[in-house]
């Protein structure tokens, strides 16, 4: 007999992108030559002074729990790297470290939530957002914004999706699918909308921050709107900005009653981020960015323009520029009609098995008719990825 699960892991489904991801992964082990464009993260390798940092650390004994809410080291790391590229001052009381970003974000929905409450969710979103919800009680409040309106939702659908259970509303800028990313007016018209509503939370996930191809500096809605400070969380890490996905560490700095209950829920859950990788995590934030940094931007802008462009000369295929992130949302509504398959889950299916390029549905981001394409890939995987997808669909 099957033990019995609760109803809130029977509410969820498993991560999509991950779930792809180990598709992709089982054909290649089986000498299949695949193109995963389905992994969210950086193809390069985490700096070498980052690894160095880490080993020093192992030598020095930095082995054993650290406070629940980090290193005082890191913590710190984490105030100057907000003061000095974001122009915010937070206490280090009033930052938590985490397993990641993703723990962040979790500890603070489980930490401001309650059943029946409504989040707000932009679409397209990042895949795990309604789940997590999902898994506090409340219910995810989807908000839709197409490519007519460059995947952005405006001050006037906020306004008309709060509610008196509204307690959350959630951005992500530069956004994962889309690559969208809210520049100062439109984060000032939300804002506008935000501060008659103190009652709601604000998480603001910036973990592309870096990634960002706009010619203006990365802004976030505290910075555009500092009267919203005490009603924000924001979040973010080191996994996409300095290439330590598998390290695990990500952040979260806001009020303080906010931060300290997170603080709570994380010491009766991880305990705390892995010291090694805080330590790691020191090095990455303390050190100029332009040594490392500047060529990877450089690289993924340089896979950005060509995918942009490659894409659009496939029939039915649409994308509009991304302005950061390392992905392309793509509308396929006619290249689906022009296959006659049933959905953007068959038509991934269909790339995976036949053209063996690894895409993630739109369904996945609430956005059905689309497909998600990372090029945090080599150019030439790109190209032959393109030529394939292109391939397929004169089929």
């Amino acid at each position: 007999m099957s033990l019995k699960l609760s109803d809130r892991v029977n509410a969820i489904q498993p991560s999509a992108t991950i779930a792809m991801n180990v598709k992709a992964k089982a054909l290649a082990e089986k000498g299949i030559s695949v193109i995963n464009l389905s992994v969210g993260e950086p193809d390069f390798d985490t700096p070498t002074f980052i690894q160095d940092a880490a080993m020093l650390a192992m030598r020095a004994g930095q082995t054993r729990y650290t406070a629940a809410d980090g290193s005082p080291a890191l913590k710190q790391a984490i105030a100057d790297k907000l003061q000095r590229d974001n122009e915010l001052h937070y206490k280090t009381q009033d930052i938590l470290v985490t397993s990641g970003a993703k723990q962040a974000l979790f500890n603070a929905m489980q930490a401001l939530l309650n059943p029946e409450d409504e989040v707000i969710i932009p679409a397209p979103y990042w895949v795990s957002y309604p789940d997590m919800v999902l898994l506090t009680g409340a219910k995810p409040i989807v908000v839709h914004a197409g490519i007519d309106q460059q995947y952005k939702i405006s001050a006037e659908q906020l306004e008309a999706a709060i509610t008196p259970k509204t307690r959350m509303v959630i951005l992500n800028s530069p956004s994962n699918p889309t690559g969208a990313s809210y520049q100062h007016d439109e984060l000032q018209t939300l804002s506008k909308v935000l501060m008659k509503h103190p009652h709601i939370s604000v998480l603001s996930d910036d973990i592309y921050e870096y990634i960002n191809f706009e010619m203006t500096p990365f802004v976030n809605i505290v910075n555009v709107c500092p009267e919203l400070r005490e009603q924000t969380i924001i979040v973010n890490g080191v996994s996409k900005s300095h290439a330590m996905t598998g390290w695990r560490i990500g952040y979260a700095a806001g009020p303080s009653g906010a931060i300290s209950a997170m603080k709570k829920l994380q010491s009766q859950s991880t305990s705390c981020a892995n010291s090694i990788a805080q330590a790691a995590a020191v090095a990455a934030l303390e050190a100029t960015r332009d040594s490392f940094f500047t060529p990877m931007l450089k690289a993924y802008h340089e896979r950005h323009l060509w995918l942009l462009e490659a894409i659009n000369t496939i029939e039915g295929f649409e994308a509009i520029p991304a302005q950061g992130t390392f992905y392309l949302f793509v509308r396929v509504e006619e290249a689906i009609q022009q296959l006659r398959l049933t959905d953007d889950l068959s038509f991934a299916s269909l790339l995976l098995e036949d053209a063996h390029v690894a895409t993630v549905p739109g369904t996945a981001f609430g956005s059905p008719g689309y497909l998600r394409l990372s090029f945090a890939t080599k150019l030439e995987a790109l190209q032959q990825a393109v030529q394939r997808i292109a391939q397929v669909v004169k089929q």
